[in-house]
Parts: C-alpha cells; structure tokens; sequence
C-alpha cells in the first residue's frame, strides 16, 4: 500500500500535476521563457475545498524542463484591493512595449482578471524568470464592461505587431482587444461561441503540417471551438461549433505562449476537473499536456489532440504484442498489474463485435456495429481507418485519458480507484480481433527524491 507522505498518497496522481497542498483549478498564465515551462494555477493556498475559494484564489506557480516533471514555486500573484486573482495568461515581452523590463531578464507579464466589485483585467510583471512579481501601478488595465467579464488571453500578434487579447464577456459572448503594450486597449470584434463561456483561447495552426494553409482556432472552457480567419483586428468564423473532448473532465485548457520557433508545437494543458479525492491534502489535478494539430478528415478539418513525446521520460518497462489473433476470453495483459500506464494499440476491428480494456476495474469498450467508444457513461464516434482502429491510453492513479485514431476524439476522466485492483485486461467479444500492435509501458512518478525530501521537510 502507498504511504501517506506528500506526493505519495493513495488518491495522489504520479504523473499528473497537482498542487502539493488544497484546491487547484484553472491552469493560467502559460509560457515558456530560458528553458521552463511556467505553469500557473488558481490556488487556494489555505483550503481543500473549492466551495470557498473564489474570495481567496491566487496564482500558484510550478516551472518545468520538460512539462512532465514539475517543480512547485512559491505562490506568484497574490489579492489585493482590486480583489482575488482570477484566471489570465502570460507572454514574454521580447521588445519592451510595456517598458517594464529593469535588468538583463526579458520581462514576463501576467495578464489576470482581479475579480473585486466589479470584475476587471490586470497585469503583473517579473524580471527574474517569474520568481517575484510586481503589480502594474496603474491596474486595472481594462475597466468593467458587463457582467462577470473574465479569463484574459493575451498573444503576440506578429505581423500587426499588437497584442491581441480574447474575454469572456457574459453568456455566449467573448470580446477581442488589441493593445501596443499591454496597458491600453481598444475592443475591436466580438465573437459568439454557443454552448461554451469562460476562459477563451485563440492560435494559429497550420492544416495537415503546411504552414502556407492554417486556420485560427477559437476556444471555450468546455473545449468547444470554432475555426475561422483573423487579420489581427476581425476573427471570421469558417466552422461550426466543434468538440475537442467527449469525456466528462476536461475544463479550462490553454495553451502555451513564446514556445521557440525550433520547436514548433502548440501544446496545452486542461484543469481535470470534479475529481473526487476523499481524505487527501490537495484538491483536483491537471491533466497531461498534449500537442494540438489540425488534420483533414472525411468531414472536414478537425483539432486533434496527442500526449506530448516527453512522456517518454517516464516510460519504464515495456511490453509489447505484434499482429496477434486475440479471441474472446484470452487476456495478454494477465501478467501485468500496476496503476501508472501509457498504451498504445492498433487493432482490426471486422469480425469483433465489441473489444475493450478493463484497467483497475473501468472498462474501455469500443463496439464495431455502430463505431463508437465507450468510457465511464460517455461515448464518442470512432470511425475505423482502413478497418483499423487507433487508441492510445493514459492512466494514472485517479484518471484516464483516451486519444482515438491519433488524437481524432479525445476522452478524459476523473475516477475514484479501488487500490487494491491494479489488473489490466484487453478482451475481445463476440468475434476475434487482430492486434496489429499493442505497447504497455509501466511509467514512472514525476515527483523526485529531491521534491518528496523538501516536502517532508515541509
């Protein structure tokens, strides 16, 4: 049985960032600067619970090298008279147009929603990689405009050479700004995105990987989105509302801002929201970060969603199936059992009626007479792609995340686990399948030595 200690408790997800003590939700002020990826989150530094942690939420603060290994900071953006610090974003601001760039550091600046009577935007700065910050004397940078407006998203626009921030307005309604230095801002569009509120995201993504053919995605905090054009002044939706996620904890993602032209990718990360963690010291987790892409498919572009590569640093040991006849009743995975895994599988669905995981007692369960995947009392459409089906499987201690066809339908889930149930099954029903691959990879806790030493040492 797992220990009680910090990051060792029985309901504490190992590979999956949660704060080391009380509430945790929204991840906010997303980027990367000299090597670190920052992850900011609302906080309630003092309480598990977040019934009562609107009146107090904060920024927290975790820094990693490779968004899978985290490293809690000490809290970054504490309330003041404008009120408790809520959901925003961050950018590095290479060229100085705020002007609050005082040493040899380029200037990071927070972009938040102080949520007083009435709600307005702020900002804050650091000049030493996000260790200390320091308010914008002149805060709010943008005045109340209706109802509970919130959850900034700031982003560099290049060729206009404007910030451009996203705001939820009220309702369905969000709002674009534009502003030379993150201190004044003009409304320039509104946007309507039905079925969704909160904490907007707007980025550009190329089609199928060709950078002279991409769209603009527009997002909401359930993960609807919309795809269109944007001259840096007008979004133009081309796209009805779309689903990024099927599952029934997914909320809040944003992605990451000033990741290096080297790299390329746009990743983000979600809060996994309503988990259920009965007598630990923290409350909620993130999710895993994914890398987004947009992909043509039989019913137009779509947003696809994948684990990021780095996963593989914590990849320990491997086993793996190759074009293997599976028939109903047997089970490859009989000898395996544990509670920290990634999967990946790739199967010939014709003759089974229905195949399926069952991991620590929650069944995964895809059937072929009507294409659809099956977890948790949800379901999503998962066509076979030349007769084959694609899935890929994060789970760890309290969740499961479940990546269709490369990412074409996503599913995430919070669960309550029996401890004591660590088996993995792989069946098939009514039919044989064909495995043409299977990989199971035991993986490893994010939380080091080091990290569980300075948390006993409090």
């Amino acid at each position: 049985m797992v220990g009680s200690k910090l990051y060792q408790e029985v309901y504490r997800p190992q590979f999956h960032f949660t704060a080391k003590k009380n509430w945790l939700n929204d991840p906010n002020g997303l980027v990367y600067y000299k090597g670190e990826y920052h992850l900011f989150f609302q906080h309630n530094p003092s309480h598990a619970s977040g019934a009562i942690s609107d009146k107090v939420m904060l920024w927290g603060h975790a820094v990693s090298s490779d968004m899978v290994r985290w490293k809690q900071l000490a809290n970054a953006i504490e309330p003041d008279e404008l009120g408790a610090i809520w959901s925003g974003s961050g950018v590095v601001d290479w060229d100085n147009t705020t002007g609050f760039q005082s040493g040899k550091e380029t200037a990071m600046v927070s972009i938040y929603t102080s949520a007083g009577k009435p709600f307005t935007q702020s900002t804050a700065y650091s000049n030493d990689r996000g260790r200390t910050w320091t308010k914008y004397k002149k805060n709010p940078v943008l005045g109340h405009i209706i109802g509970g407006n919130r959850d900034p998203k700031v982003i560099w626009h290049a060729s206009s050479k404007r910030w451009v921030m996203a705001l939820y307005l009220d309702a369905n309604d969000y709002a674009l700004f534009l502003s030379p230095n993150l201190k004044w801002w003009e409304r320039v569009s509104d946007i309507q995105l039905p079925g969704s509120s909160e904490c907007p995201d707007i980025f550009e993504l190329p089609v199928n990987g060709d950078k002279e053919n991409s769209k603009w995605v527009f997002w909401g905090a359930n993960g609807n989105y919309i795809m269109g054009a944007f001259d840096g002044r007008i979004f133009r939706r081309e796209s009805d509302v779309l689903q990024s996620d099927g599952g029934a904890n997914f909320y809040a993602a944003q992605t990451w801002n000033d990741i290096p032209n080297s790299d390329g990718r746009r990743l983000q990360i979600a809060w996994m929201r309503d988990g259920e963690y009965p007598g630990m010291p923290f409350n909620q987790q993130m999710s895993f970060p994914c890398q987004l892409t947009l992909q043509t498919t039989p019913e137009g572009i779509r947003l696809y969603r994948r684990p990021i590569k780095e996963i593989e640093n914590i990849h320990q040991k491997e086993c793996s199936w190759n074009n293997q006849i599976l028939e109903p009743d047997e089970n490859l995975l009989s000898d395996i059992q544990g509670e920290l895994f990634h999967i990946q599988t790739e199967v010939e669905v014709d003759s089974a009626a229905e195949f399926g995981f069952i991991l620590g007692g929650e069944s995964i369960r895809y059937t072929a007479s009507n294409s659809e995947l099956f977890c948790l009392g949800k379901s999503a459409s998962l066509r076979p792609v030349q007769g084959k089906i694609k899935l890929e499987i994060l789970l760890d201690r309290t969740s499961l995340e479940i990546f269709g066809n490369d990412g074409r339908i996503c599913m995430s889930f919070c669960f309550l686990p029996d401890p004591r149930n660590r088996n993995l099954k792989i069946y098939s029903s009514r039919g044989k399948i064909r495995i043409l691959s299977l990989k199971v990879y035991e993986l490893g806790s994010i939380w080091s030595e080091s990290e569980l030493q300075k948390a006993d040492n409090g």
